[in-house]
């Protein structure tokens, strides 16, 4: 299984890495939306994007539907952020987003919303 991390904060992607490649998933990482596009359209498959919606260049929420227009639809987009508001959440899942968890967050929580894609990992 495979994953790409868009999040600016090196810290988060690093955070999220370690996690995940405890679970046996190779990871990849992006500083910004426009960069997370760019791995994803370069040909290698992910089975799953974690995206943060705040960050420079393009953000998140933008960076999720161009993701959906391009015709990626079978990578599972999971927004990792601090936008806690129901607006936020209804507008990332009406744009294509396939779950969302707010930070902070913690290896229980990302098992949860792992296990509801379908993406457990172990």
């Amino acid at each position: 299984m495979r994953a790409l991390i868009v999040d600016d904060s090196r810290f988060v992607r690093g955070f999220l890495r370690g996690m995940l490649e405890q679970r046996g998933i190779e990871c990849k990482e992006a500083g910004d939306g426009e960069a997370g596009l760019e791995e994803i359209r370069a040909g290698v498959a992910f089975d799953l994007a974690l995206v943060d919606w705040n960050m420079p260049v393009m953000d998140g929420l933008e960076m999720l539907k161009q993701l959906r227009a391009d015709g990626f639809g079978e990578v599972k987009v999971m927004m990792v952020t601090t936008e806690a508001e129901n607006d936020f959440i209804v507008r990332a899942l009406e744009a294509g987003a396939d779950e969302y968890l707010m930070k902070p967050f913690d290896d229980e929580a990302l098992s949860e919303k792992l296990a509801m894609l379908g993406l457990a990992g172990d």
